[in-house]
């Protein structure tokens, strides 16, 4: 056994570009809320970016049910359970920590703010603000690139390319597929998106934190 702590899962050179990045993403999955609060109709930009897929065949339709179904119980559960083992096996043991918080957390909030707003999409029991199964893919996006970065070594701009890029894809690809499906509107996917980018530095950040307060002996150690 390594006498090293565990790496941290946010690097250090990171933390103030997230920190940024939370709290502007913050500021406007508060500001989408008030704006779509109650309501239950599409805006403007929902309507045109809604038309522009609703031709979308049936290849395209079963592409998007397959995205779908990562978020989903069974497929996030599969997700998370790979990107647990992944992290595990690369002595990543703060990031395995981060991968169930982060991800939990932006489900979390995300249910939380649906209930709050109260906006909706087809009926009054669909709650549509944010998308949690964009919240969720982005946030399982940012951790695992966040721990690839630490692996990696990279900082600064490359690292922060990297982890926004990442999640960039994750969640156009989810919200692409809620878009398709009907499932959500065009700014519910965003909403779900910046939820992620607000939630889940912040508890990555925590993870680290708790266990930098935890006596040197008994931190998890690399193996």
């Amino acid at each position: 056994m390594s006498g090293r702590s565990a790496p941290a899962t946010m690097p250090l050179s990171l933390r103030a570009w997230f920190g940024l990045t939370a709290l502007c993403a913050a500021l406007v999955v508060l500001g989408l809320g008030s704006v779509y609060a109650g309501d239950s109709e599409p805006a403007a930009v929902d309507t045109r970016i809604g038309a522009a897929v609703d031709e979308a065949g049936p290849p395209w339709r079963d592409i998007a049910l397959a995205v779908d179904f990562l978020g989903e119980p069974l497929g996030a559960a599969t997700l998370v359970g790979v990107a647990v083992i992944g992290c595990l096996s690369l002595r990543r043991p703060r990031a395995a920590v981060s991968v169930v918080a982060g991800a939990g957390a932006a489900v979390g909030v995300a249910t939380l703010l649906k209930h709050l707003v109260g906006r909706t999409i087809h009926g009054e029991a669909n709650l549509s603000y944010p998308s949690g199964h964009t919240a969720f893919l982005t946030a399982l996006a940012l951790v695992v690139a966040l721990a690839a970065t630490g692996r990696l070594g990279l900082g600064g701009a490359a690292g922060l390319s990297l982890v926004l890029a990442s999640a960039l894809v994750a969640g156009f690809g989810m919200g692409w597929a809620q878009v398709v499906l009907g499932a959500h509107y065009p700014t519910d996917a965003f909403g779900g998106w910046c939820t992620a980018l607000a939630v889940t530095p912040t508890t990555t950040w925590l993870v680290d934190c708790v266990v930098d307060r935890i006596p040197e002996s008994r931190r998890p150690t690399p193996r």
